[in-house]
């Protein structure tokens, strides 16, 4: 990993967008701090087109087109996808109406037999806003020994689900998209763009575990400093880094970003 110093103005100048997480990225310890916001709203401000892609659940993606500086708001590790649409809000599916129905009640069964063995790991406090997947909280309320998160995810593996795992959260869902797969085919959906020209012209900016598909797959990639709690379990690391951490380092991320294009104008 480089620091942010290493990021060409040639590099900045080529981009469209920026995709980015949320949690442990631009919230700090859940929370959205002054320097974060006034961050995203600097991008925003610059021209280039906004996009977060979280884990949070599709009800808060909903609040996030609605009330942040965003594009396009992704949630539920790329299954569903919530845009303005004039005064409208446009909900974007992976899947019809029929196979949603289908996958839930499978993963219902799913979630029932994982929590009759899981019983000392909680479930998520948002999974109510939830469509796609079934969130166990070991990490935002509480601390999950990593044995054991280990243990519910090849539980979960073994009963036919996938899972991935966030700062705070493990995933538990049916769906095939990762988050890189899912951001591409929604930024497709949306604006009309290739997988190539996706992956080349957007930014994306994580932290942990399951953004790892996301570092593989763009071209130009950060993280903020907390990431190096990580590292052990990231095939592919990020190809730049802040010095600081959290939404403090989302805004070093952008300052970079932004000092780049106007280094190459």
């Amino acid at each position: 990993m480089k620091s942010l110093a290493a990021l060409s103005s040639d590099e900045a100048r080529t981009l469209r967008g920026v995709v980015f997480d949320l949690d442990g990225t631009v919230l700090t310890r859940g929370a959205l701090t002054l320097e974060a916001y006034r961050a995203l709203h600097e991008l925003r401000a610059s021209g280039l087109e906004l996009v977060a892609s979280t884990g949070r659940p599709a009800g808060w993606g909903a609040v996030l087109a609605r009330q942040w500086p965003l594009d396009l708001a992704i949630s539920e590790n790329g299954a569903v996808a919530h845009r303005r649409a004039g005064d409208r809000l446009e909900l974007v599916d992976g899947v019809d109406a029929s196979t949603r129905e289908r996958r839930r009640d499978r993963l219902a069964s799913i979630v029932r037999e994982l929590r009759a063995s899981f019983a000392d790991i909680p479930l998520a406090d948002d999974n109510e806003a939830r469509r796609t997947d079934t969130t166990f909280d070991v990490r935002e309320s509480m601390a999950t020994p990593a044995p054991r998160v280990a243990e519910l995810r090849r539980a979960a593996a073994a009963l036919g689900a996938r899972t991935f795992e966030s700062s705070i959260h493990v995933h538990v869902t049916l769906e095939t998209d990762d988050k890189a797969s899912g951001t591409v085919r929604f930024l497709s959906r949306a604006f009309g763009v290739d997988s190539t020209s996706a992956l080349a012209r957007y930014a994306f900016i994580g932290d942990s575990a399951n953004d790892e598909a996301c570092f593989s797959a763009f071209a130009t990639t950060f993280a903020v400093a907390n990431v190096r709690e990580w590292l052990r379990q990231l095939g592919r690391t990020p190809r730049f880094v802040s010095q600081r951490s959290e939404g403090a380092g989302f805004a070093e991320i952008v300052e970079a970003l932004l000092a780049g294009q106007r280094g190459g104008a």
